[in-house]
This record gives C-alpha cells, structure tokens and sequence, in this order.
C-alpha cells in the first residue's frame, strides 16, 4: 500500500494493456521503446526513492488477452499502483461488444483493488476526430467510455477523462498511423496519470491546447495515402488472422529500478 502520509510514494508500480502502454509511436524496436507508462513511472520515482516498475503490455492484445495474460503475472507482483489501459483493439474488431470488453476491465479493477492496489485507468478520444475514416466507431467508443466510468466507479479507480479534453486529438499528439501517440502524446498522457494521482508538481497543463499548427490539415490524398500505408496492411493482418503482438512477449516482465526523470 501507499504511504499514507505521502500517498503519491509507491515501491512498485505495474502497467498492463496493449500497444499505447507497451509504448508504440515513442521510439521503436531498435533502440528501445518508452511510452506513457516509462514515463510515468519515471515522474514516480522522483518521489518514491526505490520504486520499482513491470510493463507487462503487449501490442494488439485485446482486453481479454490483457485479462488472461497479464493479471495474474500482475498480481504476483503485488504492486501498490497499478495502470490498466486496454479496449481500443476491441473497438477496431468487426465483433464488439462493450459490455464484454468492459467486463475484462473491470475484473482487472476488482483483482488489483482487492489487493490493495491503487488502480489508474482512462477513456478514450473519439477516433473520428483523428481520422474520419473512424466515424463509424464513434459510438463504440462512447459505449466503452461509458461503461469504464461506471466501473471505475463501482472499485475507487483513478480515472483520466482524456476523451474531453480536445487537445486529444490535435494530429502532433499522434503518430503516423494515428493509432498511437507520439513522444508529445505519450508525455501528455503520462502527465495525466501523474495529475490524476495527485504526484507533487503536476497540474492540468496536459490539457492545454498546442501552439497554432501552421501545417494545413491532411486533404483527401493524405487521407489515401493514410489508408494504404497503415489500413491497408492493418485489414490484411486481421484477415489473416494475425495481429502485430504474434510471438511478443512483454519487454519488462519483472519489477526493475527506474531512474527518475529530470525535473
């Protein structure tokens, strides 16, 4: 359990989910990946001396395999914070069901709560204000936030309302698949986690919106080129029924040191 006189102290903080918290669209493969949860657990150990951190998140796992795959690596962990970050993969499935998917989260809220863990979650941004190509998911996504709320709610989860705020879906929070964040987005993430949890120093700056974007807003040949560099190929995994965490495992298994990140 925290320090409860210092409740933003942890000695061992474990993320699970999919690819957003694995870190994809903040560096890559080859030199490392980092992502919101390296870098919220980086702002954690600025003020939990000896806090150690597990990223048991794997791209394009769906709620729940996170459920089924990490929970009970999650629990054996024993950690006094965990973040349970999942359900966009399902959203993309032709098959969804929100109430399914929400029941894999909440049964990781009620496992982790139960221990004594504190739990931080988060919704999701409309992904038709990212791409309109997504519109049609838009109610899927509505549902899903919907039912994480009521969920949060019913175990003491921290929740991060990052679909409010409309800076969410400014383009440079993103990567050029628009499926993940970018280093900026990544960070603004993490700075939500950290400003929900009550961390010294944080604040709602995460929310304020970027500088004017001289760039102009991607045209429909952008919106082309989009669909046949990142959708394309994306359909013809889940036609074949592969999915780009086939044969991944988490990249930080066990619980490590963290260095803390400059002030």
């Amino acid at each position: 359990m925290p320090d409860t006189e210092h409740p933003y102290r942890y000695l061992r903080y474990v993320a699970l989910g999919d690819s957003q918290t694995e870190g994809l669209g903040d560096g890559d493969d080859a030199t490392g990946l980092r992502g919101l949860a390296d870098r919220l657990a980086e702002q954690l150990a600025l003020h939990s001396p000896g806090l150690r951190y597990a990223n048991l998140a794997v791209r394009g796992r769906l709620a729940g395999q996170v459920r089924a795959e990490q929970l009970a690596r999650a629990l054996a962990l024993r950690p006094d914070l965990a973040t349970v970050v999942a359900g966009v993969n399902d959203v993309l499935r032709p098959r969804f069901d929100a109430d399914e998917v929400a029941g894999h989260l909440e049964a990781m809220f009620a496992a982790l709560t139960g221990q004594g863990a504190r739990v931080a979650t988060l919704t999701f941004p409309d992904l038709a204000r990212i791409t309109p190509l997504a519109r049609p998911l838009s109610p899927r996504v509505s549902a899903l936030n919907d039912r994480i709320r009521a969920a949060a709610g019913r175990h003491g989860v921290v929740l991060v309302e990052t679909g409010r705020h409309p800076v969410v879906t400014d383009a440079r929070l993103w990567s050029a698949d628009r499926l993940h964040a970018s280093p900026l987005g990544h960070r603004r993430i993490a700075a939500s986690l950290a400003h929900a949890l009550g961390l010294p120093g944080s604040d709602d700056s995460w929310t304020h919106p970027l500088p004017p974007d001289p760039v102009a807003p991607p045209g429909v040949a952008a919106e082309l080129r989009w669909a046949a560099a990142f959708l394309g190929p994306w359909l013809g995994r889940r036609l074949r029924g592969r999915s780009s965490g086939d044969f991944r495992t988490a990249k930080r298994p066990d619980l490590l040191p963290v260095e803390p990140a400059t002030p």
